[in-house]
């Protein structure tokens, strides 16, 4: 089954170069965050011998061993789905001295100071990889857009303007556009 990814389109400017005319982009639709309980249930749809309350507290449990597993410092394999593993940022150190003057190398003077983050990267299998090459893509309006149309639907006017924020909007479309 093909599924069907909803995109709108917006221009932004290069940040980097604000001469440059704005392109257009595209911005995934987000219909919702599934919760835990809802996969459970959307898992009983699909013909689970297991009840929801069942499999609720096997996902919890798993997310509680994937934390634990990744903190170890291994990596952590979901099947058809993908690879969670954890990445580190740090700032470089230089070569220097010691307190007492005695050349040290960049790695001697590298110490756990020097680590600024921590990540969870997550890479994708080839099999959702081939899933996600087959979907096909259907352009709809602008978060912005749908609720600028229905502030103006609940006003009784025909026509909305999304061009000028409004006081409480998310003004963009961000990560969850």
């Amino acid at each position: 089954m093909r599924e069907s990814i909803k995109y709108s389109v917006n221009e932004r400017p290069n940040p980097m170069n604000a001469e440059e005319a704005p392109k257009a982009y595209a911005n995934i639709q987000h219909q919702k965050t599934i919760t835990l309980p809802e996969l459970a249930d959307h898992i009983v749809d699909h013909g689970s011998p297991f009840s929801s309350g069942s499999i609720q507290g096997i996902l919890v449990d798993m997310t509680k061993c994937i934390s634990e597993a990744l903190m170890e410092g291994n990596n952590v394999h979901l099947g058809d789905l993908g690879v969670l593993k954890t990445t580190i940022t740090s700032e470089g150190a230089s070569a220097g001295t010691d307190k007492d003057g005695n050349p040290k190398t960049a790695s001697e003077m590298f110490t756990a100071s020097n680590i600024k983050g921590i990540n969870v990267n997550f890479t994708q299998s080839k099999k959702l990889m081939d899933k996600l090459a087959e979907a096909t893509f259907e352009v709809t309006i602008t978060r912005e857009a749908q609720q600028a149309a229905l502030r103006a639907q609940k006003r009784g006017e025909t026509q909305a303007d999304w061009t000028k924020p409004t006081e409480g909007s998310e003004g963009g479309e961000g990560g969850n556009g």
